[in-house]
């Protein structure tokens, strides 16, 4: 037991280019959760800088709790679930107002905007609204709106040539791991989010799990 107390987890594993991305639980540092870097000419670091650690509260079980473009990390703090901006080896920088929670994000390079998950808990007394929203990667703010409706959603996963998005959706008692339904909508080349339509599990008793892009445009 105190074997298991004292060990460090590894978790969210990420590849962008030449460089391997992970979070690391530190029972040393009363739990932070730390995105470390490793590129075989610099060997491993860490990113995130001491007061900061990358775990969000959506959904209350967390993941997805960053996501990399290049040399720009982005993720949730815990202590505040504002969303940072980090340009590796410079300081995190706020791009989200306090009150909501965020998860589950991709870069969607081509608009300057991020794509993720929001958990809306800025009304007192009522039931967080999780979304599908997007968010300018640089001027930040709490996100518009692309997608509501559903008690839940995970999953954002852009085209390799930008022009569609997919997503899971779910809805109470329904667990991730017991019913799910696959989304896909077109993107204009101005970035407007249209024509979102169910093409998979609308009948329920599906649990589709981690839809992903093939190079050459594939859902699968």
């Amino acid at each position: 037991e105190l074997l298991a107390e004292s060990t460090v987890h590894l978790g969210e594993v990420r590849v962008d280019g030449d460089a391997v991305y992970w979070i690391e639980t530190r029972p040393s540092e009363q739990g932070r959760s730390v995105v470390v870097r490793w590129t075989a000419a610099e060997g491993a670091h860490d990113v995130t800088p001491p007061g900061f650690s990358a775990r969000t509260r959506a959904h209350e079980y967390g993941g997805g709790s960053y996501w990399i473009d290049g040399d720009t990390v982005y993720f949730a703090n815990f202590a505040d679930q504002i969303l940072y901006r980090q340009v590796i080896g410079q300081a995190p920088a706020p791009l989200t107002p306090a009150g909501y929670r965020y998860a589950d994000g991709i870069v969607d390079r081509r608009r300057g905007r991020i794509i993720c998950v929001r958990e809306d808990h800025t009304v007192a007394g009522r039931e967080a609204e999780n979304t599908l929203v997007v968010i300018d990667s640089v001027a930040g703010g709490p996100g518009e709106v692309i997608a509501r409706g559903h008690d839940f959603y995970s999953s954002p996963a852009l085209s390799s040539d930008g022009t569609q998005l997919c997503w899971l959706a779910w809805r109470h008692p329904n667990m991730p791991w017991t019913a799910t339904e696959l989304w896909l909508a077109d993107v204009t080349p101005g970035g407007e989010v249209v024509n979102a339509r169910c093409i998979e599990g609308a009948g329920g008793g599906d649990a589709i799990f981690q839809p992903a892009w093939s190079p050459d445009g594939q859902l699968i």
